[in-house]
């Protein structure tokens, strides 16, 4: 596919022209080679992509898509085998892939407004073609047949995972239905794409600013106060996470912690509270039609809990589990507001939590989170992550020198075995917060592991954070639980990067849902052991590794609010899994209504009155009746853990086991399966229960 396609600079101004744009870019006499279609044995040059590449890719790949079923389809019934079906299918979609996972990165991240879009577009193009194809009854036929034969029959492992696998997605999108049926459900499909592409667009494009006076500054560290002012002597304090939390955790201002939280809470409400009505509508829809109960039934399928029955009573037993601690945390703070306001208190505000917990953390616990800060400078917390995962996964990682990249604050590495020095995969790092980026954290994938005819395609993951800026004289200094979402996912990324799963649909993190999480929040645990934080907690001014004495009050106040904080969990696990599992959304109660009535029977901060946190919460989009699984997950990542605790938590032979067995395998065989092959037993909840002090 290398340079296959140019766009002459003639095509380029057109290309403008009929897009209605005033202005072109500056052109030279070059022509320019479109990076997305680069063959993926070379990095993709981020930094050449211009408007009008991903429309153009997207219109190739649909061309090489056209000329692959064409070849399935015109292989006779009786020369079906696995390799001239199934495996081709697996290659139609990693076709695919290769344009998607690029997309969706752009449509998130790029500077350029037009590149975003046309991003955006082409990822949704994508997804719906992904759709198109479950549908698509050349190829349910053409699987069928296969199915039959003695060579299908006889399949085992991975092979036989895949024929099965497949066989459920046409099942899932309503093969055996009547045809009237499956037109309707790739249509509805195709709906809930535009509109989960709009909810998310919405949501990262909310920036809204809380304006305030030096009066509400009080508490905030110089740091901070001098980074937000502006040229008026006001101050601008904005959602994105290095600028409003720290705000709910330091102001002293009772009533501009809760105007920020206001703003908060209401981000793109204005749109996507009607959105997610739709997106709900479609959903239930949906399951209609395939003759599900509810869109969780429909969801839970294919996942470990297999049915919401499971889902519920894990939940539900949670819930119960949780309360007591909940109620001891909570009973904490309201001593230090009772303190504080020189009252007896009786409630802790959604506004306030942050404030009482930072409060009781200083004033019970001795520790002070400014204090914390200043030994997590980020470039020593890139090494120590960086020297804990090449230690434990046997890997080398070097930083690429003047990559091609999509803005000037992304670095980019390769990985290498340790030993052979053979070329693994790659990765990119976007850590810091701009405008119209994607807001919160996480790991985008850019080209999927999988096994071709020219060896293995490389993979590579981008990791897009918003962590604080470095400000005036002062680094990069890291909150230390923006040092847990670090390593959280960077889990993720090294799942995608270590993948050794010879099909692309089973490559890294392409694994059961309510599992993903669990590779990633096992990682967190290094960011509270005293042996991996020697390696690099250390001052950023003096270079003195964090002391046993402010470690041991870390450790002490680890709990702190961890009732709370898995009630919280457990909160938007249920709010999310009841939208999903018979929900009316004609009914007399509204999303807004079922965020009040939950929030206020399961977690013990009373609703903010006028909020509507439904409108960003991003997980309903991707994470529509799976929101349970982040906890799900926890049990099996704790109990992994338990496995490091027992044996050292930098040893090597178990690192490189989690690597073979968790991520190398991906979703190459039943996720229960790989963690009892990891454990070597049986797993329980006894280190979930542990972590969390109960």
């Amino acid at each position: 596919m290398k340079n296959k396609f140019t766009i002459s600079m003639i095509a380029f101004i057109a290309f403008y022209a009929f897009s209605g744009m005033k202005t072109a870019p500056q052109l030279t006499e070059v022509e320019h080679i479109n990076p997305i279609l680069e063959e993926r044995v070379y990095p993709i040059e981020f930094s050449s992509i211009m408007a009008g590449d991903f429309p153009e890719a997207t219109k190739y790949m649909l061309g090489d898509v056209k000329n692959i079923l064409g070849k399935i389809s015109a292989i006779p019934d009786e020369g079906r085998t696995f390799d001239n079906t199934l495996r081709i299918i697996d290659e139609l979609h990693n076709v695919i892939e290769n344009i998607w996972s690029p997309a969706d990165l752009m449509g998130n991240v790029h500077p350029d407004p037009h590149i975003r879009k046309e991003g955006l577009d082409a990822s949704q193009i994508a997804e719906q073609y992904l759709n198109e194809l479950d549908g698509n009854e050349m190829l349910f036929n053409a699987v069928t047949v296969y199915s039959q034969t003695p060579e299908a029959k006889l399949l085992i492992g991975v092979e036989k995972k895949y024929l099965d696998d497949t066989l459920m997605k046409f099942r899932r999108a309503g093969f055996g239905l009547d045809e009237t049926i499956r037109n309707d459900v790739g249509k509805i499909r195709n709906r809930l794409v535009a509109i989960g592409t709009e909810f998310d667009k919405n949501k990262n494009q909310a920036l809204d600013t809380l304006f305030v006076d030096n009066s509400h500054m009080i508490g905030l560290p110089e740091s901070y106060i001098t980074s937000h002012q502006t040229a008026d002597g006001r101050y601008a304090i904005d959602l994105s996470y290095p600028s409003y939390k720290p705000f709910m955790k330091y102001a002293e201002s009772d009533s501009a912690r809760k105007a920020l939280r206001f703003l908060y809470l209401n981000r793109a409400t204005d749109k996507n509270i009607a959105i997610l009505d739709s997106m709900i509508h479609y959903r239930n829809l949906l399951a209609e039609k395939l003759g599900y109960s509810s869109y969780a039934a429909y969801r839970t399928e294919d996942r470990m809990v297999k049915n919401p029955i499971t889902v519920w009573d894990f939940e539900n037993g949670l819930k119960i589990d949780l309360r007591e601690k909940a109620e001891q945390d909570y009973a904490e703070m309201l001593k230090v507001k009772s303190a504080h306001t020189g009252k007896q208190e009786s409630v802790i505000e959604t506004w306030e939590s942050y404030y009482y917990e930072t409060k009781l953390l200083k004033e019970k616990y001795q520790l002070d989170s400014e204090e914390v800060r200043q030994y997590f400078e980020m470039s020593n917390v890139i090494n120590g992550l960086f020297t804990v995962s090449q230690k434990l996964f046997d890997v080398v990682f070097k930083q690429v020198e003047n990559p091609s990249v999509w803005h000037e604050d992304v670095t980019m590495y390769e990985v290498f075995e340790a030993n052979t020095d053979l070329l693994i995969g790659r990765f990119y790092l976007d850590l810091y917060p701009r405008q119209n980026k994607y807001s919160h954290a996480a790991a985008f994938s850019v080209v999927m592991g999988k096994q071709t005819s020219d060896g293995y395609q490389k993979p590579a993951t981008a990791l897009v954070c918003n962590f604080p800026r470095s400000m005036g004289d002062e680094p990069s200094l890291l909150p230390h639980d923006d040092v847990e979402t670090f390593f959280h996912e960077f889990g993720h990324l090294l799942h995608g990067v270590l993948t050794e799963s010879q099909f692309m649909t089973y490559a890294g993190t392409s694994v059961a849902r309510d599992f993903v999480e669990a590779p990633s929040q096992m990682l967190e645990n290094w960011v509270w052991e005293r042996e991996s934080l020697s390696l690099f907690a250390s001052h950023y001014k003096t270079g003195k590794v964090i002391p046993d004495e402010l470690l041991n009050k870390m450790l002490a106040a680890k709990n702190v609010n961890s009732g709370n904080d898995a009630l919280q969990q457990v909160y938007y696990g249920i709010m999310d899994f009841t939208l999903h599992d018979g929900f009316d959304i004609c009914g007399s109660e509204t999303t807004t209504d079922l965020v009040a009535r939950l929030q206020n029977e399961i977690t013990l901060y009373p609703y903010f009155e006028g909020t509507h946190m439904q409108a960003s919460f991003g997980h309903l989009n991707g994470y529509g009746a799976s929101y349970y699984g982040y906890l799900w997950s926890l049990v099996y990542a704790q109990d992994m853990f338990s496995i490091f605790e027992q044996e050292g938590i930098l040893n090597p032979e178990i690192g490189k086991r989690f690597r073979k067995v968790i991520l190398g395998k991906g979703g190459t065989e039943n996720p229960y399966d790989l963690v009892v092959q990891f454990l070597g037993r049986e797993p329980n909840n006894q280190a979930f229960l542990k972590s969390l002090g109960l």
